[in-house]
């Protein structure tokens, strides 16, 4: 194949093999003359066009390797010329004649073409400090040029052109770049629109934020104002079930979203059954709240009469929540204590569960309301409250301080001095348990009868004797880990149940050492954490022998 003239302005060769000259009569596409043109006019520095050496090129299936090889009998007709054409362009010795080949060949030109030629050119430019002026073209008449072709540009050729023009200064709000970006935009695929939102009201606007799986990021001001907004006939009990649980999960203590709960109860007593009604004082109890509405209380006690034989789980789960509020109403006691409805639950699917939760309400009465009169839980009928750790203390048992404060007290006190998760009757878990003699001294647990006796006031008189000079003389003192989750949001408010269990072990006659999660997330390491404990023992009054609890 002949080569033609490398000198500017020459006469292009005859055509030869797979490079055919074009004819005035055949089509012609100005991709490749516009951009190389534009760049040869324009008489760019190599370092300004270094940048389109940077576009990353197609890379066709047909390419095959870099290197010149003859092609098989069996490819196309056509692989050969095109196959040729490429190899001309990587040959180039002169921008003048890389353009010269691009020009007289429309017909064999390809897309992957035009990476070849820039990647030559900028060879070329960067062997030559300023490369001749070659086929000068004014830029308006070019850029017309390309803007009546380039809507058949494919998106490549549009992003090197974008590119070019960039490069040699064309204006970002002028003719050729703005059609350029149009085509470009055209070529992207659509997204699709985002569907309308429907208008919502006051009470709809509640349900949807409450509805959302993401709802914990609802900020509590959006909560409060949706709920403000709502007209009264659009809080339904649906509503504000939804806000009550919302509150209760999260530990949330609103009081003017609480305060709405309690209003909405009362004003909507007559349409609400127990069902509901256990979802909407649910919160009350857990994050121990007792609303300030004065007809809070009377409502609940009208309730409990009117649905008490309906729904025995709600209305259990119901007097759960005023337990914690310390506010049972002696009426609902007599009946949920009485032979004939411990019966009905008795072959009930949810049985156990009701009778954990009378024999926690049989010892709140024991313990806190000392005027009662009424019937009582059976003993065969009582089962442990809680014999276990709370549920959530086992979910987040690896965000618990519970094994380094345990390490702790074994390298401080020895493990024959203290319990672990010891379950007391009637059935609370403790953290961890501590048998102190009269003058403070920390004593074997293994030696002591680590319980204390319940009911309290139920002993016999000689059994009541004989705890003045045995157990009466030994006291436990339990460790209580207040976890950073068994309080209420950004408060220091503890959760019902666990501001009920530390109020029952003290009326119990236990002695409490709390152990706040604040002091314990800032100690740094074992050897800090018992300094902490010794001191917060020592402070209470207790001493113990050596380290570990030797000698």
């Amino acid at each position: 194949m002949r080569r033609p003239r490398a000198e500017p302005g020459s006469r292009a060769p005859k055509p030869t093999e797979g490079a055919i000259r074009a004819e005035p009569g055949e089509s012609w596409s100005p991709s490749p003359n516009s951009m190389l043109r534009v760049l040869l006019s324009a008489q760019a520095s190599s370092a300004r066009l270094s940048g389109l050496l940077l576009l990353q090129p197609i890379q066709p299936c047909c390419l095959g390797p870099t290197k010149w090889q003859n092609w098989s009998s069996g490819e196309s007709p056509h692989a050969g010329p095109v196959q040729g054409l490429q190899r001309l362009l990587e040959q180039a010795r002169s921008p003048g004649e890389l353009l010269r080949w691009l020009g007289q060949n429309p017909t064999k030109v390809r897309a992957h073409h035009y990476p070849v030629a820039l990647r030559r050119l900028g060879q070329l430019l960067e062997s030559r400090p300023r490369p001749p002026p070659v086929e000068q073209v004014t830029l308006q008449d070019l850029s017309q040029l390309i803007i009546r072709n380039c809507s058949s540009f494919d998106i490549h050729t549009i992003h090197v052109c974008l590119h070019l023009a960039v490069l040699l200064g064309f204006p970002s709000d002028g003719p050729l770049v703005c059609a350029l970006e149009q085509e470009r935009r055209v070529r992207l695929p659509q997204k699709p629109r985002p569907p309308l939102q429907p208008v919502l009201h006051g009470g709809q606007r509640l349900e949807a934020a409450l509805s959302c799986p993401r709802f914990l990021r609802q900020p509590q001001q959006h909560l409060i104002r949706s709920l403000a907004e709502a007209r009264p006939e659009e809080l339904t009990p649906h509503v504000m079930v939804l806000l009550a649980q919302h509150l209760a999960r999260h530990r949330l203590r609103e009081p003017q979203l609480l305060e709405a709960i309690a209003h909405f109860l009362v004003a909507q007593e007559a349409q609400l059954n127990s069902k509901v009604v256990q979802k909407l004082v649910l919160p009350f109890g857990r994050l121990n709240y007792l609303p300030l509405e004065q007809q809070f209380m009377p409502c609940l006690e009208r309730i409990l009469a009117r649905e008490a034989g309906v729904a025995p789980l709600a209305t259990v789960n119901i007097l759960m929540s005023l337990c914690q509020l310390q506010c049972l109403p002696f009426r609902a006691l007599h009946f949920v204590f009485s032979p004939s409805f411990i019966s009905h639950i008795s072959g009930t699917p949810h049985a156990l569960i009701v009778r954990r939760y009378l024999s926690l309400l049989d010892t709140a009465v024991e313990l806190e309301l000392p005027g009662y009169r009424g019937p009582r839980l059976p003993q065969t009928q009582q089962v442990p409250i809680f014999p276990q750790p709370l549920i959530t203390d086992r979910a987040r048992c690896k965000y618990s301080h519970r094994d380094i404060v345990a390490e702790g007290l074994r390298q401080l006190l020895g493990e024959e001095k203290y319990c672990q998760d010891l379950t007391v009757p009637p059935g609370y878990c403790t953290d961890f348990l501590l048998c102190v003699s009269s003058n403070g001294a920390v004593l074997p647990v293994r030696t002591q009868d680590p319980f204390l006796p319940y009911p309290p006031r139920s002993c016999p008189q000689g059994q009541a004797a004989l705890n003045t000079t045995t157990r009466d003389s030994i006291q436990r003192v339990v460790l209580m880990l207040q976890e950073r989750w068994h309080f209420c949001r950004d408060g220091r408010v503890l959760l019902g149940s666990r501001a009920l269990r530390e109020r029952h072990l003290g009326l119990m006659g236990y002695q409490l050492l709390p152990l706040p999660f604040e002091e314990l997330e800032s100690q740094r390491g074992l050897p800090q954490l018992k300094k902490y404990l010794r001191q917060k023992l020592q402070t209470f009054g207790l001493h113990w022998g050596p380290e570990g609890g030797f000698g």
